[in-house]
């Protein structure tokens, strides 16, 4: 007995040719063509850039700083340009409040302890729109870092801008004074850059020059130690130090390289009238021997035989009262 034909078996009238594919497998076969460029694709991201470009570019908004479309990566040194810094303590913090460093938030503790420099730093604050943030000790803490002694009050700031060396020694020049600088040779602990950017702001130098490599940069531990001094004194940055040294040479400065074993002895310095670069070098290893090479004098801080050396901060420091000093005997 012949059963039901199973549902599908059959085909329909009406519903395409009854004989044969009509070709209809073949056509399948033969594919839709390459597929698209990602950027040919409407609804792709890529294709949406292309919309944008071309959009852009009709509308003559496209700069030098674009390429396709895509603005190019700023110079960096070793982070992120959205990164900012924390900088911490009521001195450093007020220091760069006074000095209109773009602060994106002001961090006040609950509960502090009101004095006057707590009071200016919330009327600047307002006074310029920085957000006011309002949080506990603990939160304080672990924004500074906990070994940080934040006093209740921190700020953040955006990247440092790092000068050119020749825009500063140009600016120098105009304020009619021997130029004064001191220059780092792999310099690596934030806490010494502070503290030589605090000296040269306090004995009258010019600015700060580091090497783009193998050198700290201005970090929250460095503005910290500089108690705001980094607000004031400029710090530039040398693609390469020693063709810097050159430079100035060329335009009159004298270069002078503190290490132990110096040719000259630093008390009655007899070039300190003069333009002066003062080199630092590294905290273990000293100056390099191609800065070394190239500064015109060796100077050596005489100190007592037990002691093996001086921390560079404090040689920097102790040059520099020395250069001050008896410029200004010569005035």
């Amino acid at each position: 007995m012949a059963g039901k034909p199973r549902a599908g078996a059959v085909r329909k009238s009406g519903k395409g040719p009854v004989k044969g594919t009509g070709g209809l497998g073949r056509r399948a076969l033969e594919g839709k063509g390459p597929t698209p460029k990602a950027e040919d694709r409407e609804w792709h991201p890529a294709g949406k850039a292309k919309i944008r470009r071309e959009k852009l570019a009709s509308m003559g908004k496209l700069n030098r700083n674009t390429v396709d479309g895509q603005r190019k990566a700023a110079p960096k040194r070793s982070k992120a340009a959205d990164d900012t810094e924390v900088v911490t303590g009521r001195n450093s913090v007020l220091e760069a409040l006074r000095a209109k460093i773009p602060a994106t938030a002001f961090y006040i503790a609950t509960r502090i302890e009101m004095d006057d420099r707590v009071k200016e730093m919330i009327s600047i604050a307002t006074q310029r729109g920085i957000p006011i943030l309002e949080v506990m000790k603990p939160e304080l803490d672990r924004m500074g870092g906990y070994d940080s002694v934040h006093q209740g009050v921190a700020i953040k700031v955006p990247p440092y801008e790092y000068a050119h060396p020749n825009d500063l020694l140009e600016k120098a020049f105009d304020s009619k004074k021997a130029p004064l600088f001191v220059a780092l040779d792999g310099i690596t602990d934030p806490r010494n850059l502070g503290a030589i950017i605090r000296s040269t702001a306090a004995f009258g130098g010019d600015g700060i020059i580091l090497p783009q490599r193998r050198s700290v940069g201005v970090t929250a531990a460095a503005w910290k130690t500089s108690a705001g001094a980094a607000a004031r004194l400029p710090v530039s940055m040398a693609a390469n130090l020693t063709a810097t040294i050159k430079s100035f040479k060329d335009q009159g400065v004298f270069v002078i390289g503190l290490d132990g074993g110096g040719d000259t002895m630093l008390p009655g310095l007899e070039l300190a009238d003069r333009p002066l670069l003062i080199v630092v070098g590294n905290e273990g290893k000293g100056l390099s021997k191609l800065v070394t090479d190239n500064c015109d004098a060796i100077v050596s801080i005489p100190i007592s035989a037990s002691t093996e050396s001086l921390n560079a901060g404090i040689a920097a420091s102790v040059t520099l009262y020395e250069v001050a000093r008896l410029r200004a005997g010569t005035v």
